[in-house]
């Protein structure tokens, strides 16, 4: 596809949003794959683009936030990332044998899903931590269901990694901020290898918004160091709302 210099211009703003999103709670998709689909591609092409295009930005988090990796709910950070590389596969090949028409019609009902748990997923997950302990084991299987949703769609992922990390690992906000991207940035990167060879990725608005999420994730990360969580999680949530909505009658209507 040929995109013009407006829409390189949109491809690459939507990327920094998206880049940044992924750096301080998840949920980057929310910005890119609107924008693609707004550019006239096919959902399941956007959504593979999508992924494609916030990789490096979800590598460059992680990178910044390398020196806090630490073992996880008695798990190793490498075990983790196995796991997910793993399950990101699974995921990208469900949606490689996803038909177009298909995929439409469940993204309003997976980007529901996801902004529920961004608006429910920490407290559900504080009541469910004061009445049960659940072992390295149960880490495991969760972990895997993450790897494969976060390969074949990934929009909320992020929060749902935070939701499990602090029921399961017990951990806080603050400290799952370099686990939760790095598996982020792993689970994109296994869909990416089956994306590409399959011909889904359109790189004429992929490069200026990987570019863009580049940009997004450095700045992102930097700033999640300083921000409210509060403000944080608010804006993320009014961003997935919106998208929510607008799919819906997109598919809908």
């Amino acid at each position: 596809m040929a995109v013009d210099p407006a829409g390189i211009a949109f491809a690459a703003g939507a990327g920094v949003l998206g880049g940044m999103m992924n750096a301080l709670a998840g949920g980057g998709t929310f910005a890119t794959l609107p924008a693609l689909i707004g550019l006239g591609l096919p959902g399941t092409v956007a959504n593979a683009t999508s992924n494609f295009a916030l990789l490096p930005g979800a590598a460059t988090s992680a990178f910044a936030y390398r020196r806090e990796l630490a073992p996880l709910g008695g798990l190793s950070i490498r075990t983790l990332a196995a796991i997910t590389f793993v399950g990101g596969l699974v995921g990208s090949l469900l949606l490689v044998w996803t038909p177009t028409r298909t995929f439409d019609i469940l993204v309003p009902w997976l980007l529901l899903y996801a902004t529920l748990v961004l608006a429910f997923g920490r407290r559900a997950a504080r009541w469910l931590n004061a009445r049960v302990t659940i072992g390295p084991r149960t880490l495991v299987v969760a972990q895997s269901v993450l790897g494969v949703y976060g390969g074949y769609f990934g929009g909320g992922v992020g929060l749902m990694m935070t939701a499990t990390y602090g029921l399961l690992a017990g951990l806080t906000p603050r400290a799952m901020f370099a686990p939760r991207t790095l598996m982020l940035a792993v689970a994109n990167l296994a869909a990416a290898f089956l994306f590409v060879a399959a011909g889904l990725v359109a790189w004429a608005a992929c490069v200026p918004m990987l570019l863009g999420a580049i940009v997004g994730g450095w700045a992102g990360a930097g700033i999640g160091k300083r921000l409210s969580p509060a403000v944080i999680h608010i804006g993320t949530i009014v961003v997935s709302v919106a998208t929510t909505l607008v799919f819906f009658h997109r598919a809908y209507s």
